[in-house]
């Protein structure tokens, strides 16, 4: 990306200063204005020049003959790129110990994380769990509710707690689920889910399987959903209701389209993988995610890779448009970052 600088220090220096202005500001930059704001006493008419041969160099765009310069992706993407990360507040320090006070599990942590890195940014805060490829079993309960329902808690190696809600036909008695999470817990603890999913349907095929009083109701059980647990990442985002009120300069059907995207898990994963798996630790900036989705066209994305002391991976985010105070949100999500490193496994 060096290559794409331009090429003198002056101009380089002025198109910060522009990028600066409209982030604080956004309606298109006049010369005047920037001249007021170097510090090397430009007169307006230099600036001038100056603009029309960034503008040329793709940086700059004019949404009217007589309107200032907009920047454009190319130079939010230059700007990000010379940014470095920037000492956090005596204050956003409070906010991130005071938030993640008491917090004793990653899973605690990631759900804080998301709505702390939006009301620190006013943008869209993203917090994920990457769990390990393959998930052994630790150990299940079966905690009984009204209504024959069955509350399924599944206890991977990982370190990850997932749960869901079985309805049955029939009552199915305390002492029953104890039975039916003892067998499961003896015969499959260590197992890959996967396989023991697998291994569990085989063995309730057989003939045994409808006269043996126990495992008739586990067959009801996993009829039912018993092993019917999301164990993909665990995602969290919150704070999309910022976009809607940023100049996105998006019609109402593309600004549709682009909550829609945000409502994807799978979308948000992949926003994730793509832009933060190759740099673990480092704040990450990528502007323009349109090749992702034409709908976040005019976003930004900055995030980090961080791994937690169980061992598990996390990554977190915020998501806004090109026109964010990019150090601010870097710090953000450095802190944030590292309180999710320091939670005790």
């Amino acid at each position: 990306m060096a290559g794409e600088s331009p090429k003198s220090a002056r101009k380089a220096e002025v198109l910060r200063e522009i990028v600066r202005a409209y982030i604080e500001n956004p309606e298109p930059v006049a010369s005047r204005t920037i001249s007021r704001r170097h510090g090397a006493g430009l007169s307006a008419a230099s600036v001038r020049n100056v603009m029309a041969d960034l503008a040329e160099e793709g940086y700059l765009t004019q949404p009217h003959t007589s309107a200032g310069r907009v920047p454009t992706e190319k130079a939010f993407r230059l700007f990000a790129q010379d940014l470095s990360v920037g000492r956090p507040s005596a204050a956003e320090v409070q906010r991130v110990q005071e938030c993640f006070q008491g917090v004793e599990t990653l899973e605690e942590g990631i759900e804080r994380s998301s709505r702390l890195l939006t009301d620190l940014t006013q943008a869209v805060g993203i917090a994920a769990i990457i769990p390990a490829s393959c998930q052994t079993l630790e150990h299940m309960e079966l905690v009984p509710l009204a209504d024959r329902r069955v509350l399924v808690v599944l206890v991977t190696r990982d370190h990850m707690v997932r749960n869901r809600v079985v309805s049955l036909e029939e009552e199915v008695s305390p002492e029953e689920l104890l039975s039916i999470r003892n067998y499961i817990n003896q015969n499959f603890s260590g197992w890959v889910v996967s396989e023991l999913r697998q291994e569990l349907e085989r063995r309730l095929r057989l003939q045994s399987a409808y006269y043996d009083a126990l495992l008739k109701c586990l067959n009801a059980l996993f009829a039912r959903g018993l092993l019917d647990i999301d164990l993909g990442p665990a995602v969290h985002m919150e704070g999309a209701s910022y976009l809607i009120a940023r100049d996105l300069h998006l019609t109402r059907e593309k600004m549709r389209e682009l909550l829609r995207a945000l409502e994807e898990k799978k979308r948000i994963l992949q926003l994730l993988d793509r832009f933060l798996e190759e740099s673990p630790g480092a704040v990450r900036v990528q502007v323009g995610l349109g090749d992702l989705d034409p709908a976040m066209r005019e976003l930004a994305l900055i995030g980090i890779q961080v791994t937690a002391q169980s061992g598990l991976g996390a990554r977190i985010a915020v998501l806004g448009p090109m026109r964010m105070h990019y150090s601010r949100v870097m710090s953000a999500v450095l802190g944030v970052g590292r309180a999710l490193q320091n939670i005790p496994s």
